[in-house]
C-alpha cells in the first residue's frame, strides 16, 4: 500500500472525486509537517529560554506553523468528514430525510466557508498595515491562511453536495480487516 493510499481515506468514497485525492494527500502531508515543525519550534523556544538566550524569531515561526496547521487541517478534515459535520443527526436518518439533512448541513458549512473567504480576505488586506516583530513581516502572512481555508472547505463541500446528490449519501461503509499490533493483539476496523 502506497503512502497516498494510506493518507487518503477510502471512507465515504462515493462522496469524493478521484481528481482531488492528490490534494487531500498534499494537505495531509502539510498538516503533518506543520505539526512536527510546531512541536520542534516550541521545544527549541523552551530550551533557548532556559539557556538564557532566547531566539525571538521562534515565536513567529511557532505561531505561523500553528495557524497554518489549524486552518489547513480544518479544510482537509472537511473532505474527510472529520470536522464541521454533524454525523450523528444525519446518519440516524434514511432516504429523502437523510438527503435533506446532509444537504442542509453541507449548505451551512458552505456558508461558513464563504464567510471565511470574504472576511478572511478583508483581514488579509488589512494585515498589510500591521507588522510582526522582530522580523517586520506583514501580519497578512498569517491572515492568508483564512481565505485559503475557506476556498478549500468550499471546494470539498461542493464536491460532497454534488456527489451526494448524484450517488446518495446513505451508503454502507465497507468493513475493514483487523489490525495486528506490535504486541500481537488485533484491533477491529483497521487494515492489516
Amino acid at each position: 500500500m502506497s503512502v497516498a493510499d494510506q493518507l487518503v481515506l477510502p471512507r465515504q468514497r462515493h462522496l469524493k472525486w478521484k481528481a482531488l485525492d492528490p490534494l487531500e494527500m498534499i494537505l495531509m502531508i502539510v498538516c503533518g509537517l506543520t505539526l512536527f515543525g510546531f512541536s520542534v519550534s516550541v521545544c527549541c523556544d523552551i530550551i533557548t529560554r532556559q539557556l538564557g538566550s532566547p531566539w525571538l524569531w521562534l515565536q513567529e515561526v511557532t505561531s505561523t506553523l500553528f495557524i497554518y496547521g489549524i486552518f489547513i487541517g480544518a479544510s482537509v478534515a472537511t473532505r474527510r468528514n472529520d470536522h464541521l459535520y454533524l454525523t450523528a443527526l444525519a446518519e440516524a436518518l434514511h432516504g429523502p430525510a437523510r438527503t435533506a439533512a446532509e444537504i442542509v448541513i453541507r449548505l451551512v458549512v458552505l456558508a461558513v466557508a464563504i464567510c471565511l473567504i470574504y472576511f478572511g480576505y478583508i483581514n488579509f488586506l488589512r494585515g498589510f498595515g500591521s507588522f510582526r516583530l522582530p522580523s517586520n513581516t506583514p501580519i497578512a502572512s498569517l491572515y492568508a491562511a483564512i481565505p485559503l481555508c475557506g476556498v478549500l472547505i468550499a471546494l470539498f463541500t461542493i464536491e460532497q453536495i454534488v456527489n451526494g446528490w448524484r450517488n446518495g449519501f446513505d451508503h454502507p461503509e465497507p468493513e475493514a480487516p483487523e489490525l495486528t499490533t506490535a504486541f500481537g493483539a488485533t484491533r477491529p476496523g483497521e487494515p492489516t
